[in-house]
């Protein structure tokens, strides 16, 4: 059974950085591309960042370019979210993402029905 474990959530100022993680359990987290997603409330939910299965490529959201930045660690089977200058627009629910495809583009990793897996979500609220 593959599961998904997010933490690392909370309250911070606007400008403030904090570090999502995530740990996958249950598939072999070398073959598995990851993502983050959000949802804010009222809005749907938005791609956030990507990586894929071999660490080699990356994909951002533009609001997010420059200031988060999306890691794993083959050895913990985590995948990490960095997210430094926060603004009150990142206020969201955060969701790590795991899709089991041996294919991978940017494009495909920004779609939400790319995935298989879903972790609970963890909770980000930015003050100003």
């Amino acid at each position: 059974q593959v599961q998904l474990v997010e933490s690392g959530g909370g309250l911070v100022q606007t400008g403030g950085s904090l570090r999502l993680s995530c740990a996958l359990s249950g598939r072999t987290f070398s073959s598995t591309n990851m993502g983050w997603f959000r949802q804010a409330i009222g809005k749907e939910r938005e791609f956030v960042a990507s990586i894929r299965a071999d660490g080699r490529s990356t994909a951002y959201a533009d609001s997010v370019k420059g200031r988060f930045t999306i890691s794993r660690d083959t050895a913990k089977t985590t995948v990490t979210l960095q997210m430094n200058n926060l603004k009150p627009e990142d206020t969201a629910v955060y969701y790590c993402a795991a899709d089991s495809s041996p294919f991978w583009t940017s494009a495909m990793s920004s779609r939400e029905r790319q995935y298989e897996w879903w972790g609970q979500g963890t909770q980000i609220t930015v003050s100003s």
